[in-house]
């Protein structure tokens, strides 16, 4: 006998900082104006030098675990999707898992770039429906602010701080996930990609000097291939889950960039009123941004109990996913 997998409860937390586009103005040559046309982005939360991954990532958990109605000690695995960890190791998953007070829960981390989140709720639910598991989070959390090169204007906009958590466990029939893929394509690695710090180049005077430790992105190339890869999986999905782009009540989109979401969201057939875009105010927060707009929207009341919602990611490896949700 199978068992439906749902969310049952979420949070998130984001650092106090903002960094806006006026500030950025006085870092890089740029300006408000053409970072806003660009990504559709006016400011971005930004960690202190003393603030780290897995702080954020536990404070949406907790959160998210306060509205699901259940303890630490109910978990029995913890997921953490992150490009950027506390360190190499261990895990950030187990890092959280300990702040938790989670000991019943294996952790670990998934590296996904920005679909990470819906890899996590992708084998998780399959853990779920199977008996392996009961309950499990799944964990997007980024300080991206840290990686990126203060002289390179065509990233340094983008990237934003935060957390974003899932409860997920057993949901009455007809409700939960519904369908969900996820895919990758590692042809694609040099459009955005970090190249220092591994076992290929290491940490050296040369590497550090060369600056191959921030993130770096070929933008051109990689909106036609997010927008496609998106759009196709989304359309995918809803289909296997046996319903079109206008039974839906929401797209919540990765917010990578507000050009990239208008294009899928046109694609799709999707009305504006449909899609949610926090991206002004958040910037692309990679994993962590899913489940943020997703507690936003639900906070706000945006998304209510019977509501079918897409989700849908792309992010650097390249990865994508897409996740049809009844609430």
């Amino acid at each position: 006998m199978t068992q439906n997998a749902g969310i049952i409860g979420m949070g998130h937390a984001y650092p106090s900082g903002i960094l806006s586009n006026a500030d950025l103005e006085k870092l890089v040559e740029t300006s408000d104006e053409w970072i806003t046309t660009r990504t559709g982005i006016k400011q971005r939360h930004k960690a202190a030098e003393n603030e780290y991954t897995s702080q954020f990532g536990t404070k949406a958990a907790q959160q998210a675990l306060e509205r699901a109605g259940l303890k630490p000690e109910d978990i029995d695995l913890i997921v953490c999707a992150t490009t950027t960890p506390d360190q190499i190791m261990p895990s950030t998953g187990a890092l959280i898992q300990a702040q938790l007070g989670a000991v019943n829960a294996a952790g670990m981390d998934i590296f996904a770039a920005c679909s990470g989140f819906l890899y996590g709720i992708t084998m998780v639910e399959s853990m779920i429906r199977t008996g392996q598991i009961r309950y499990a989070l799944v964990i997007g959390a980024e300080v991206l602010t840290k990686y990126v090169d203060y002289t390179d204007r065509s990233t340094c906009v983008i990237f934003g701080d935060g957390a974003g958590a899932a409860v997920l466990g057993p949901v009455p029939e007809g409700k939960g996930i519904l369908a969900t893929k996820i895919k990758s394509d590692g042809r694609y690695e040099e459009q955005l990609y970090a190249p220092g710090g591994g076992t290929k180049l290491g940490t050296t005077h040369e590497t550090i000097d060369n600056r191959e430790h921030f993130f770096k992105m070929k933008g051109n190339e990689l909106f036609k291939v997010a927008v496609r890869s998106m759009s196709d999986i989304s359309a995918e999905m809803l289909a296997k889950a046996g319903y079109t782009v206008e039974d839906v009540d929401l797209v919540i989109p990765h917010q990578a960039n507000q050009r990239i979401t208008d294009a899928v969201a046109s694609r799709l057939g999707a009305p504006e009123e449909k899609v949610y875009s926090n991206i002004a105010f958040h910037g692309n927060t990679s994993s962590a941004s899913i489940p943020i707009a997703m507690d936003e929207c639900l906070e706000a009341g945006k998304i209510k109990e019977g509501d079918l919602v897409l989700l849908t990611a792309f992010g650097g490896g390249v990865t994508w996913g897409a996740t049809v949700i009844r609430f």
